[in-house]
């Protein structure tokens, strides 16, 4: 396909827009990008910083594979911080070892690489997790531990550098039609094709699309611990037998259910709030704790102590950090397309939606991204 010339336009500024960005600008495509705020401000700043194929279903798993080999090309090119670490799913329960056990055997048979780990190996390569609890732990070697902020900020300088493209900082957009937008500055521009890459935000421009779309926000609250003291490391990132239940990866175990059933009866809190627990480590050794999960109508605009307060009893029951001392509190709010991994819509010719990721826009927007784009020239 020769795209020299074609000129489009992405709507958001955050990592599904920036995704969308660098795979039409690496198709020959004018790309300008406008972003209602004067620098990403909403989910992709707000997140772990965890990029995390392994949490993928077995027919997304290789899209997230891409999604890596991409992620490296960009830290090759930026010298952005990153970690190759790594994660661990670390259990305290039998029911748990059972799952991981069996998607040890069930993941490799789909192309998976994991590594089921024993309670000592656990603690000889995991120093954040408390001693004699774990039952077992499964490695996976595929994630990278980045600094959201810093990616956010520096993938824009990367893509008008390298390719040319062109941002409109704190300019809303107010319409979007075939062959143009407009901002609310009044500006008119002209593009042969429109992604709108705003999360549930889009309702603005498509309400009637939006009504009947497959999605719902979620908000998710997080923490982060001061900056750990004589340079010391989590090691893997980390998730907990709570994990389980919330990816969508380990759907493929019988024994799952066991490991459900048990945690909505003995602590439905956790299921009330959708709390699993996970740790990252950022780039100044401060650990990133979370998270949970409200939907739809349950978000408030307050965040709840309560929940700050169980998701830190689940996460002392496992892990042992040397200062558990809270610096930060935060939450974040991103779409969730509740029948597939990604929303896509085309309200008008030539003018695209593209959302729904989910917690899972940094690990997987660059793949996505590139699978649109690369069946777009196939099918040419």
């Amino acid at each position: 396909m020769n795209t020299s010339g074609n000129k489009v336009g992405i709507v958001g500024g955050g990592i599904v827009g920036l995704a969308h960005a660098w795979a039409a600008a690496q198709d020959g495509y004018e790309v300008t990008v406008f972003e209602r705020s004067d620098k990403a401000r909403g989910a992709s700043v707000r997140n772990f910083g965890m990029f995390w194929p392994f949490g993928q279903p077995a027919e997304l798993y290789r899209v997230g594979l891409r999604s890596r080999e991409l992620w490296l090309e960009l830290i090759a090119a930026t010298g952005i911080y990153h970690r190759p670490c790594g994660s661990v799913h670390v259990v305290d329960h039998d029911d748990e070892a059972a799952v991981l056990e069996e998607f040890s055997t069930l993941g490799a048979d789909l192309g998976y690489e994991c590594e089921l780990w024993t309670r000592s190996t656990v603690e000889e390569r995991c120093p954040g997790v408390r001693r004699g609890v774990a039952k077992a732990g499964l490695f996976s070697p595929t994630e990278i531990n980045v600094d959201p902020r810093e990616v956010m900020a520096t993938l824009p300088v990367f893509l008008a550098k390298k390719h040319g493209v062109k941002f409109h900082w704190s300019t809303a957009v107010i319409e979007a039609s075939t062959g143009s937008l407009r901002t609310s500055g009044g500006e008119k521009h002209a593009f042969d094709e429109i992604f709108i890459c705003s999360g549930h935000d889009f309702e603005t421009l498509f309400p009637g699309v939006f009504v009947d779309a497959p999605l719902k926000p979620c908000k998710l609250q997080m923490l982060r611990t001061v900056p750990q003291a004589g340079g010391w490391q989590l090691g893997p990132m980390l998730a907990s037998g709570l994990t389980l239940r919330h990816y969508a990866n380990f759907a493929i175990c019988p024994t799952l259910a066991e490991v459900k059933a048990r945690i909505a009866r003995e602590t439905p809190e956790l299921d009330r709030y959708g709390i699993h627990v996970m740790a990252s480590q950022d780039r100044d050794g401060g650990i990133v704790l979370g998270d949970s999960h409200e939907y739809g109508t349950d978000i408030e605009i307050f965040d709840k102590a309560e929940i700050d307060e169980l998701m830190l009893r689940e996460l002392r029951k496992l892990y042992d950090f040397p200062d558990w001392t809270i610096a930060e509190r935060w939450h974040g709010i991103y779409a969730k397309n509740t029948d597939g991994a990604e929303f896509r819509a085309e309200p008008l010719p030539g003018v695209h939606i593209a959302t729904g990721l989910g917690g899972a826009g940094m690990t997987m927007s660059f793949g996505f991204a590139d699978r649109y784009f690369s069946n777009r020239l196939s099918a040419v």
